[in-house]
């Protein structure tokens, strides 16, 4: 069972405050272009479709605190941020001072690489400046926090006093939300006759090289990366890689990753995802949702793509979603690289949507730590624009890799790491990138089609994509164009006819009969029109998802039970659902009546000429929460007829 705590933010609540005229206004038309506070769209509940993530390299953000930058080893630390294998001095306070910057661009959530104590040494002349090689999982790393600071979670847990705990605070402050990235693969490599060595707030619990209780794995690195076992059980990169049939460490790790959610921290990135096997995850995330409910998990399965059997089945079945490298790399190609398909690879990747149980909630890119950022691939910032006005409007959570606002890159070796890890050095707030994403992280938390919706592609060639996004009575139409200046003579939009004000540009837009005519796009142009129906209000929002059902033009699915809401098992009264894909349905049911009771409900199918098609299943039992916004996801059960 899954509530929403009452203390929390109920998005019932907002809804109900704000009338729709007075949301449209604030994001059509700001104060400026720097100062709309997007407050009034905030939730604090289960739901991260309508988030802007924003994530970073802690030590190439910003050094807030100079005194720390040298670490527990100076040598590690080059203060003139030429060799790209040291630490720059980037930490915790440096955040904290930048969270109005992020926060006036529209970010609402930012993920931080990891913030554990790490090795202390040089590995293949790199430090752990990124954070993935941990000594100990229930410590700060002490580059991150004030010099002298205790970093032991388990010494402060009462006065929850260090500089970690004051950027939950400033965050939640802002309502914006922690991502923490986190590594259950693996801990340290071989550095100076050194493996593998973890500890327990200070105490030593393991050491790769003396491995009396089996926390490791000891079959070498991966030699075929075809072969399931080896990936899952060799190393990577001569990383000392845990066994996770030691209970021991599962105990330890999940212990662990729970002292940092009793924080304050509400998301995790989980890194290495797909070099353990997926039992582990499913035991991994049952613990931590059973922990904290609330809790939103995705995972780095490494170049993820919907035709991939094996990354399908972890997104669908491990308990988190994943981050999208099938359309992140159809992205780069098209738009980065000038790929003759164009926007038809793009539309390719979104065909395959069904192949998943959640594809709404997958988190899309357009680069990150691992690859060269896209602008090394294409320099034209008008390009990038294009690139991020995609991932902003499309189905999915959209994540942007720091510095992409302000243009940040190296192209030194490709761009390739380490130089996709640049020092962050602007921090303009009229740029038009920094600017486009403040506009479309407005529109995204302002309309539901485009955090939850339904994406009908309406016009496609590979220089120009229009698509809706569609939900309930809303609507979101978006073309770019990759090309040059072009003119379309006619495309479906399925806005209200009138005048209709672009997001991105302010240029305005007459629809007539749900069609522009005489479309003209710029060369690298955005548009994106946007128009908010009648949202859904109540005392409590259940966003109920359904799997696994194959419907036929004609047919609707609906949910029933023995509630007001949901008709009283009167099927004529059942509550219907949205189509987002042939494997997805999905709607917010409002609950008044019947919030905070114990209710039973089940699917049925409304089909044209035919009697109801009925789940052939016990009805599923469910006590909603008081207030708040809470999800239901399930998968049809076979069905019968009434």
């Amino acid at each position: 069972m899954v509530t929403t705590p009452p203390s929390q933010a109920s998005e019932a609540q907002y809804k109900v405050e704000q009338p729709n005229a007075e949301l449209e206004a604030l994001v059509q038309s700001p104060p400026s272009d720097t100062e709309i506070d997007l407050e009034f769209l905030y939730t604090r509940d289960i739901e991260f479709r309508q988030e802007t993530i924003y994530f970073l390299v802690v030590d190439r953000f910003f050094d807030g605190d100079p005194n720390n930058s040298e670490g527990p080893n100076p040598e590690l630390y080059d203060p003139s941020a030429q060799d790209w294998g040291k630490y720059w001095g980037g930490d915790l306070q440096g955040v904290i001072e930048k969270l109005d910057y992020l926060k006036s661009m529209g970010v609402t959530a930012i993920w931080l690489t990891p913030l554990f104590e790490q090795i202390e040494d040089l590995f293949i002349e790199s430090a752990a400046i990124h954070g993935y090689w941990t000594k100990d999982f229930k410590r700060l790393n002490p580059r991150f926090i004030r010099e002298g600071e205790e970093p032991s979670l388990n010494k402060t847990q009462e006065t929850r006093n260090t500089t970690f705990d004051r950027l939950i605070e400033e965050m939640h402050k802002r309502n914006m939300k922690l991502i923490l990235d986190i590594v259950c693969n693996h801990s340290s490599p071989d550095v100076s006759g050194s493996k593998g060595e973890l500890y327990d707030d200070g105490v030593k619990i393991a050491d790769f090289n003396n491995d009396e209780k089996n926390w490791y794995h000891h079959y070498g690195e991966v030699q075929n990366w075809e072969d399931e076992w080896q990936v899952q059980n060799c190393e990577l990169c001569g990383l000392a890689t845990f066994n996770e049939n030691n209970s021991e460490y599962r105990n330890y790790i999940k212990a662990a990753i729970k002292q940092w959610l009793d924080r304050g921290v509400d998301a995790l990135r989980v890194d290495t995802v797909k070099h353990m096997p997926i039992w582990f995850w499913q035991e991994f995330t049952g613990d931590m949702y059973a922990h904290k409910p609330d809790v939103f998990i995705f995972g780095e399965w490494i170049y993820s793509h919907p035709s991939d059997d094996r990354s399908v089945e972890f997104a669908n079945c491990s308990g988190m979603s994943i981050l999208d490298f099938g359309l992140c790399v159809a992205i780069r190609a098209a738009l980065g690289q000038g790929a003759e398909g164009g926007f038809h690879l793009i539309q390719e990747i979104l065909d395959q949507d069904s192949r998943y149980s959640g594809a709404t909630e997958l988190i899309t890119f357009i680069d990150n730590h691992d690859m060269p950022r896209f602008q090394s691939l294409d320099p034209d910032p008008e390009m990038l624009k294009v690139a991020i006005a995609l991932i902003m409007t499309s189905r999915g959570i959209p994540c942007i890799y720091y510095g992409t606002e302000q243009y940040l890159h190296d192209d030194s070796n490709g761009g390739n790491d380490p130089y996709n890890r640049p020092m962050m050095e602007n921090w303009d707030l009229e740029t038009e990138v920094y600017r486009s994403i403040r506009r479309l992280s407005g529109v995204r938390r302002l309309n539901p089609a485009i955090s939850m919706g339904s994406q009908w592609q309406k016009y496609i060639t590979p220089d120009v994509y229009c698509y809706v996004r569609r939900y309930q009575e809303s609507r979101c139409f978006v073309a770019l164009n990759r090309g040059d200046a072009t003119t379309i003579p006619e495309v479906d939009t399925e806005l209200p006819d009138g005048e209709h004000t672009c997001v991105v540009t302010r240029n305005k837009y007459e629809v007539k009969d749900g069609k522009i005519y005489n479309l003209n796009l710029e060369t690298r142009g955005v548009i994106v029109l946007s128009h908010v129906g009648d949202r859904v209000k109540g005392q409590t929002i259940v966003r109920a998802q359904l799997n696994g059902v194959m419907t036929q033009p004609g047919e609707t699915v609906v949910v029933v039970g023995d509630c007001p809401e949901l008709g009283n098992w009167d099927i004529s009264k059942a509550y219907p659902l949205e189509y987002v894909n042939s494997n997805t349905w999905f709607g917010e049911i409002p609950f008044d009546e019947s919030a905070g009771k114990l209710i039973t409900y089940k699917y049925a199918l409304w089909r044209e000429g035919q009697s109801p098609l009925r789940e052939n299943i016990t009805p599923r039992r469910w006590v909603v929460a008081n207030e708040g916004t809470v999800k239901w996801r399930d998968t049809w059960v076979t069905g019968r007829e009434s």
